[in-house]
This record gives structure tokens, sequence and C-alpha cells, in this order.
């Protein structure tokens, strides 16, 4: 059975999709939230920190989620990415935020891959201090007997 196949630009940082052979089995992660850093902290960015720091700590979870099941973040095809406004940037969405920690993660020299991925706004999660949380898919490596 062939892995995967991504397909897209090869400059942008993700694929515009990606082929999953037949008979491939998934994993689907349900939404991931961010680790609390601190719980007296005053402040948002003291309790959970930034939208990259908490994409950070979301995506280490992730890791662990996946190392659990025999997967690494190799084997990553989709994310969905849901953003918040953050109070300390004008109530904007912090895209770069969120892209800087992707890019800690994903297409990378030790991690080339570039799964499909979409990145929504959302009014709010259902804690007011998380600003993002995160969904993935991964697809076990086909485990196909060397002759």
């Amino acid at each position: 059975m062939p892995a995967p196949k991504f397909y897209g630009s090869p400059t942008s940082s993700i694929s515009s999709g990606v082929v999953v052979p037949e008979g491939s089995s998934y994993l689907y992660t349900s939404g991931t939230v961010p680790p609390l850093l601190n719980k007296d902290g005053k402040t948002v960015y003291e309790r959970y920190g930034d939208t990259k720091t908490q994409g950070i700590g979301i995506l280490k979870e992730i890791e662990k989620q996946l190392k659990e099941q025999g997967l690494t973040m190799k084997d990553v095809v989709y994310l969905r990415v849901y953003l918040t406004p953050d109070a300390a940037k004008n109530g904007t969405f912090d895209y770069t935020g969120w892209f800087d920690a992707y890019a800690q993660f994903f297409n990378t020299k030790e991690n080339p891959v570039k799964p499909a991925r979409s990145t929504v706004g959302v009014a709010g999660l259902v804690n007011a201090d998380w600003l993002i949380e995160i969904e993935a898919v991964a697809v076990y490596p086909n485990k196909e007997k060397k002759k």
C-alpha cells in the first residue's frame, strides 16, 4: 500500500490536499486546547501564553497523543485550527502567532510533511483564555512486510 500523497505548491507551507490510499487507518484527535502554564497568572498570557505559545503547547500535546498511538507528526495529514480574537492585539486574530507555532513542527528539515490545513477565526472557545484549539488527522504508515 502506498503512502499518502501530498500535493500543492512547493513554495507553500501547507499542502493543497492529501490523497490517502484505500485501506489506510486514521487517527482523529478531538480539539486539543492549550496547557495551563500558571493557574495564578493575572492575565491570559500569564495563564496560557499568547497564540504562538498556546499553539506550541497544543502541538506538543498532539505529538504526545500521536506517540501513544504509535504515530508521529510525520503521519499528520490534516489540521483544523480555531483562533479567537486576542484582546492584547486589539481584538484581532493572531494568525502570525499560529503560523510561527506551526513552522516549528511542520515543513522543517526534521519533519518535511506539509499537512493540508484549515485555519478558522471563531468568536470564542469553551474557556475565554484559550486563543487557539487544534484538531489533527493522522494516517498510520504502510506496514508492508518486506519480501
